[in-house]
């Protein structure tokens, strides 16, 4: 859960429990609308990375490669690497599902094709995430147990870093999502019916970030309590 317990710790189960039962419904709703929409065959038989190609193409990126990745929901694009890599379950896959998550994935090469702001942010605060990430924890733990208020706030203030990733990450993905559904209502890649199928998909998928951004924020307020209080 991204934290620790201290003892019986009644911030924790009042604030993070709370947000990690929502985490876990989140992921629920992921695989249960990717799985039902993965039954669902597209009417044009276009596959995940057809439509991903095709997106492309009408906005004019033909530098963008398309590759196929192990695993299940492993999709994601790599801007350092100008690739799109789609999973098993997306990549040949001509359904429903596959098609709303390959376009999602071409919404952030669109992104990263125009500099789109918020990812601009992200990218470069991912080098202090990560130490922050790496740190925060421990720090805050040493400090509490030692009553060394100095290095619980320093702690508190790299474990800030993290949620502010996950704070600039939001947008970041929603925009995502608009950009697939606008290109795939445009593009007529899906009837309107499967377009609904694909938000459901997308939409689920989104609330795992919210979740995570919830998860991290009742750990921040949960730390600050707690030093306030040592």
């Amino acid at each position: 859960m991204g934290g620790f317990m201290l003892g019986f710790d009644p911030l924790f189960f009042v604030l993070v429990v709370p947000a990690f039962l929502f985490t876990l419904w989140a992921q629920f709703k992921v695989k249960g609308n990717f799985d039902k929409f993965s039954k669902e065959r597209t009417t044009s038989g276009i596959t995940g990375a057809q439509a991903a190609a095709e997106i492309l193409r009408r906005e004019g990126i033909h530098d963008v490669r398309i590759e196929k990745t192990p695993g299940h929901l492993t999709d994601h694009f790599d801007p350092r690497g100008n690739v799109i890599r789609l999973s098993d379950s997306v990549y040949n896959e001509a359904t429903v599902a596959a098609v709303g998550v390959a376009a999602h994935e071409a919404g952030h090469a669109i992104q990263y094709a125009h500099g789109y702001s918020p990812m601009k942010v992200r990218a470069a605060i991912i080098p202090i995430t990560n130490t922050g990430s790496k740190l925060a924890i421990p720090l805050i733990l040493i400090g509490f147990f030692m009553s060394a208020l100095g290095l619980m706030y320093l702690g508190i203030i790299l474990f800030s870093t993290v949620v502010v990733f996950q704070l600039v990450t939001l947008p970041v993905e929603f925009n995502a999502s608009n950009r697939a559904v606008a290109a795939l209502e445009g593009n007529a890649m899906l009837t309107a019916f499967e377009i609904e199928g694909s938000k459901k998909v997308l939409n689920a998928a989104a609330l795992t970030y919210v979740a995570a951004l919830a998860v991290s924020l009742a750990q921040l307020l949960r730390f600050v309590m707690m030093a306030r209080r040592r």
